[in-house]
């Protein structure tokens, strides 16, 4: 089963190194991460998402939990949580007709150009994995030049929270 794990950890070199070096020493796999220090600069928000077992996430956040660095951390996918990703494609259109078409999916999916080139566009858009996936299966394969994407954020719903 996929789990979004939300980490708060020391903002300080080799942080983000040790976690990293728990998931490899154990043979886990990390299929996304995101790190970003908090409104404190001396503590940094990790986001991680994996895959496994109950069992195996349950070692997980234990082993997570003797990690020096790491302050507090929370299992979202326990309760109701709101995940979202960040993309940036950047797309060939070289023809009015192509131009129009991107703007069209563009608009259908509430991304936004950010950038116009004589051409190319270079789109932003948020949105759960799904949707920039269900995006990206709409553009034509040939006219897509670069895909970068953020990870998973996450965040509790409701009054539940993260903080020290």
């Amino acid at each position: 089963m996929r789990h979004t794990i939300s980490i708060l950890l020391e903002n300080e070199s080799g942080a983000l190194s040790r976690v990293a070096g728990l998931f490899s020493a154990r043979g886990y796999n990390i299929e996304s991460l995101t790190v970003a220090p908090t409104e404190d600069p001396s503590i940094s928000r990790m986001t991680l998402v994996t895959r496994g077992s109950d069992d195996v996430i349950e070692q997980i956040t234990k082993q997570l939990n003797k990690l020096i660095d790491v302050i507090q951390l929370i299992d979202l996918t326990e309760g109701k949580h709101i995940e979202r990703e960040f993309l940036l494609m950047k797309v060939n259109v070289s023809t009015a007709d192509q131009r129009d078409e991107i703007k069209r999916i563009v608009d259908i999916f509430r991304g936004r150009i950010v950038d116009v080139g004589d051409a190319n566009y270079t789109i932003e858009m948020t949105g759960t994995a799904d949707k920039l996936d269900a995006f990206i299966k709409g553009i034509e394969p040939a006219q897509i030049v670069e895909v970068v994407r953020s990870g998973v954020l996450g965040i509790a719903r409701g009054s539940k929270s993260l903080r020290v």
